[in-house]
């Protein structure tokens, strides 16, 4: 009981982690390499406008949202646009950009264990025998409505059809007359939206620090590839697969090897699949 109640929970917060990154990729192609540096900024903004601002949890986190949606819509406006098309200048743009926000927040002083949210609801509760945090549940609950969200935002909305058809084929959408930078623009905005919409969920169970960047775009990139580069139903799936995978690590080896399990499946999927489960890439046979 204890490994299915908290193996959901770490799948249901890595599929919000990497939502936001298979957004992006799977409408404009472009690996924004900078969301976890996006994610570590929404919650200090979060921080500063509760402690330093005094403004309530709900306004705060609203605000740190909006912030973070403008910021992907910036990045993309004037950096990567540039670069589109260019899957090795892409890769770098987006990378120097996210390590020169983390790195600027060190220099500035945004280390250490001072930075913290408070929880949303604390307390536990006792389910199956297992004492599970009140917040925890709600992060299910709130990562579930998140992708149900995601799922009717882009079937039964203008914006949402123009996003599905430029992922599923650019050039008929193009045709269609559909902007495609301005899609891109719009799905990166979205993709940093949920991004921080994470952080807030997730750091107030640990600490504000800027290695937490680091780690969420390696578990959004292991999540993405394992479910396939572009197919944002494929990241939840391999986001439960990794998720379980962890936490059975956890029990039986030890928590340091958590990130391990993370890297072996970028390897081992490469390896066998490089589509990933649900990917629309070209295998390796089929390219030579």
């Amino acid at each position: 009981m204890q490994i299915l109640i908290y193996g959901t929970i770490n799948s249901i917060a890595l599929a919000l982690m990497a939502l936001g990154f298979a957004l992006v990729y799977g409408i404009s192609r472009v690996p924004n390499f900078a969301h976890g540096a996006i994610y570590v900024v929404a919650g200090f903004i979060t921080w500063t406008c509760l402690k330093a601002l005094g403004l309530g949890y709900f306004l705060s986190a609203v605000i740190a949202i909006l912030i973070t949606g403008i910021l992907g819509a910036l990045i993309y406006r004037f950096m990567l646009i540039r670069v589109r098309g260019m899957a090795i200048s892409e890769i770098i743009a987006s990378y120097a950009i996210g390590l020169a926000i983390l790195e600027g927040l060190r220099w500035g002083g945004f280390k250490g264990m001072t930075y913290t949210l408070p929880l949303f609801i604390p307390g536990s509760v006792i389910l199956g025998g297992v004492p599970v945090d009140i917040h925890r549940l709600l992060l299910i609950g709130i990562g579930v409505a998140v992708i149900v969200l995601l799922w009717l935002f882009t079937h039964f909305t203008r914006i949402g059809l123009a996003l599905r058809g430029m992922a599923q084929d650019e050039r008929a959408a193009l045709m269609l007359g559909i902007d495609s930078d301005m899609m891109a623009l719009l799905a990166t905005a979205f993709g940093s939206m949920l991004a921080g919409l994470a952080a807030i969920v997730l750091l107030p169970l640990g600490n504000i620090v800027v290695e937490a960047g680091y780690n969420v775009l390696i578990l959004a990139i292991a999540v993405c590839i394992v479910g396939g580069l572009g197919s944002w139903m494929g990241a939840v799936l391999a986001a439960f697969l990794i998720g379980f995978a962890q936490i059975l690590t956890v029990v039986y080896l030890g928590s340091h090897y958590q990130m391990v399990v993370a890297l072996l499946a970028i390897i081992f999927t490469l390896i066998m699949r490089p589509s990933g489960l649900f990917g629309r890439q070209k295998e390796l046979e089929e390219r030579v």
